[in-house]
């Protein structure tokens, strides 16, 4: 008999086969019966906190992420399991290393397992997948030999509830001046885009913009992996489809982007723009539908007319269509950076065809210790949120007082 002590790990796992195939004869949940049911034909009894205790443990492993279940706190945005069987977490306090470490088989049945979850195949002649899970978490996954050493795991966990432009400035992401000018580019329809790095909160940002959309908007989201969760009533979400195991029935964001063209959108929204769909994105914006945004990634605003030009190669615009198409499509660039563990706003741009007819970035404001500075756009920006809106509030006094520093003017030919 095993009393009230917490099985150890080693035990666990003839018990987790046990319980696997008691599912399979008997589909439904992992609850304390079905726990009870399966210790009665080892001869094994348990008291009513154990066994509580066990039904937690084993439901982690069946439904949930197994040994890193206990890491998903409130803060923690990534699980991170390396080749070497380490486990990192990036969080509050940015990424570092937990005391976790997870053994090559562990390793390597839990990417399975979840890669199953999520409908992918994963193994020796499929080494590799990109999943959503059920629980909202995103979550990718390499098998040796691609990795030299066990399986490695990246887990991007959705946050917990949708923060809106007000929490962002609670927790210092962006201040007080800065929100209301995201205000006014929601409010006056400008099309944008939401850059940065990895981890810098783009998606976070964007949601939180959305939901500040007026009610009787009709919010279309196109995405590969549905990540955004937008607090508005009246939200749709695309998502694309990655090809079966004969290598059929894929669907891409260019086709979900044309899609939506016939979904009477009133703001077509692609999650993250990462390659062909984002002409077609551009073709929608230039054919009235206002107010379109969407995320991509780079380092610096400066950098994002040169990301542009990569993106649209690969939709086979060259560089002056590009210019061309985005000049009339794209006008705001709102970039996010990270510096330790806080994601904050550090500028916002205009994208303009500069005398060469290429596109350029030009800084309208930059956040230097939660403050504003003009930069050489910061007229422009006002002169486009106050003609974009049926209310003055948009325009110059959101952007600020004229006499307010000057950020440098960058540019990317």
């Amino acid at each position: 008999m095993i009393g009230e002590e917490t099985l150890p790990q080693d035990d666990l796992a003839p018990l987790l086969d046990l319980v696997r195939e008691d599912l399979v004869r008997t589909p439904g949940t992992v609850d304390v019966p079905r726990i009870v049911r399966v210790l009665r034909r080892q001869g094994r009894v348990l008291g009513a906190a154990a066994t509580l205790e066990l039904t937690d443990r084993i439901r982690d492993h069946v439904d949930g992420l197994g040994p890193l279940q206990a890491l998903v706190v409130p803060g923690v945005t990534d699980l991170l399991v390396n080749d070497d069987g380490t486990v990192w977490v990036d969080d509050l306090e940015g990424l570092h290393p937990t005391d976790r470490r997870l053994g090559p088989a562990q390793a390597r049945d839990l990417a399975v397992r979840l890669a199953t979850v999520g409908g992918r195949r994963l193994d020796d002649a499929m080494p590799w997948a990109d999943a959503h899970l059920p629980s909202g978490i995103r979550f990718h996954a390499v098998l040796p030999p691609l990795s030299p050493g066990g399986a490695i795991l990246s887990l991007r966990l959705p946050g917990a509830t949708a923060l809106s432009l007000e929490d962002l400035e609670r927790l210092g992401a962006l201040g007080t001046d800065a929100r209301a000018v995201l205000l006014a580019i929601i409010t006056a329809r400008v099309p944008f885009l939401v850059t940065g790095g990895t981890g810098t909160g783009k998606s976070t940002l964007l949601a939180a913009m959305l939901s500040q959309a007026p009610d009787d908007e009709r919010i279309v989201v196109v995405e590969d992996v549905q990540e955004l969760s937008v607090d508005h009533p009246h939200v749709v979400h695309l998502q694309s489809r990655h090809a079966n195991s004969e290598g059929a029935g894929a669907v891409d964001l260019t086709a979900l982007v044309r899609q939506s063209l016939r979904m009477r959108p009133d703001r077509i929204v692609l999650g993250e723009c990462r390659g062909g769909e984002l002409r077609e994105l551009l073709q929608a914006l230039n054919t009235g539908h206002e107010g379109g945004c969407g995320t991509v990634h780079a380092n610096t605003a400066a950098d994002v007319p040169a990301r542009l030009e990569a993106l649209g190669a690969l939709g086979g615009l060259d560089r002056s269509a590009l210019a061309s198409q985005v000049a009339s499509a794209l006008k705001v660039v709102i970039h996010l950076g990270r510096r330790g563990g806080t994601r904050a706003l550090e500028e916002i741009a205009l994208l303009e065809r500069g005398e060469d007819g290429l596109l350029e970035a030009t800084t309208a404001l930059r956040i230097r210790e939660g403050r504003l500075e003009h930069g050489p756009a910061a007229e422009a920006l006002a002169h486009r949120l106050l003609t974009g809106s049926s209310s003055p509030a948009a325009g110059p006094s959101v952007v600020g007082a004229p006499g307010a520093p000057r950020a440098e003017h960058r540019r990317t030919a």
